[in-house]
């Protein structure tokens, strides 16, 4: 990264204001300035007053894609990689997949450049998130609204190769100590799952036998500590699960198969 005098001063003041890659957010920003000193002035200062730098940018880095976010939208995480990585494993051109709880569509992004064309269908309960995903998949898939497996196509009943999920598992009470980037600018609703922060998993473990065909996968990002409780949650509707973890990108996910039958216990 070559240095200059306008690099140097910007990374200065990102510096002063707390940035631990300063040197690099000072990059970016005048990349997205484009020599426009009006424009650059609007960027940093949101900047300074502690907006994530994906929603000034306009875009996420994530699995070497840039990805769309807008304010509000749930910025993706390289940890979730993890989930992309066993769902690719599990997948053939033309599968059919399911990106659950999909924020801007992170997910579907990588799989289709991974595996190539899918029958793929990417879900969310933030309208916000949706129109954003929409923009990022494209032609590619669709992008539908509603709460969990509500508003998915009927012929995916039972039909789902791979369930791939990266559902909000952070504790009610821990979301306050978040940081000030998550906790006051990502939407509450992208970030809480309630008291244990695992409600969705178990209501998605409660569904997902009737949308997963057998042999098919449910991939669920979660942390370490929580993922036995998640996977107990999934072997309770006769699910095998295993817990799979990349220390490259600290990343956790439950990997749940749906046997030729599943029945609760």
């Amino acid at each position: 990264m070559a240095s200059s005098p306008a690099r140097d001063a910007l990374a200065a003041r990102l510096r002063a204001a707390g940035s631990v890659f300063a040197e690099d957010e000072a990059e970016l920003l005048l990349a997205a300035g484009d020599g426009d000193p009006v424009r650059l002035r609007g960027l940093v200062q949101r900047r300074l007053g502690g907006e994530p730098l994906e929603y000034v940018l306009g875009w996420a880095a994530f699995d070497g894609h840039r990805i769309r976010v807008t304010p509000g939208v749930f910025v993706p995480r390289a940890r979730t990689r993890v989930v992309v990585t066993e769902a690719a494993r599990r997948l053939r051109r033309y599968d059919r997949v399911v990106d659950l709880c999909c924020g801007a569509g992170a997910i579907s992004v990588a799989l289709l450049e991974r595996v190539g064309a899918l029958d793929l269908v990417a879900s969310d309960i933030d309208p916000d998130a949706v129109d954003v995903a929409a923009e990022n998949i494209g032609d590619r898939g669709i992008v539908v609204a509603g709460d969990l497996f509500a508003p998915l196509p009927e012929r995916f009943r039972g039909a789902v190769d791979v369930l791939a999920v990266n559902a909000p598992y952070v504790p009610t009470d821990a979301v306050a100590t978040m940081p000030s980037e998550a906790r006051d600018h990502e939407h509450r609703a992208a970030l809480d799952g309630g008291a244990d922060g695992l409600d969705l998993h178990r209501r998605i473990a409660a569904g997902a036998g009737e949308w997963v065909r057998p042999g098919g996968a449910v991939v669920i990002e979660v942390s370490e500590a929580q993922a036995p409780t998640s996977a107990r949650a999934f072997d309770a509707q006769g699910f095998v699960t295993e817990v799979v973890q990349d220390g490259s990108v600290d990343g956790t996910c439950v990997v749940a198969i749906r046997p030729d039958a599943v029945s609760p216990r």
